[in-house]
């Protein structure tokens, strides 16, 4: 239903990568609707610990978004102040790496 309600927004995406979970039908939903790829980055039972293909970008960003005290508790009841406060470490970190240059 997100990747739905979002498609009009984003039409510049191309490429999702996506959790094993999300393997399946919605696989094939999302190509035949929106003519997107899906790509499900899978991980192996064999070793404890693995560095899967990109998945390390989501984890690095959930990271540097979890290093702002407020965004490291959910302090809000609202979903809107949690988005807002998301956005504004977003760009500071866009920000910072612009300044760096």
């Amino acid at each position: 239903m997100l990747i739905a309600r979002l498609s009009h927004l984003f039409m510049y995406i191309k490429l999702i990568w996506a959790d094993g979970g999300y393997a399946g039908e919605l696989v094939k939903w999302v190509y035949n609707t929106l003519g997107w790829t899906l790509e499900i980055v899978k991980r192996t039972d064999k070793a404890k610990f693995i560095l899967l293909p990109r998945r390390w970008v989501v984890e690095r960003t959930f990271a540097w978004i979890g290093n702002y005290r407020i965004n490291a508790k959910d302090y809000s009841h609202d979903t809107k102040c949690s988005e807002a406060n998301i956005y504004a470490a977003s760009v500071r970190i866009l920000l910072q790496r612009l300044t760096k240059t």
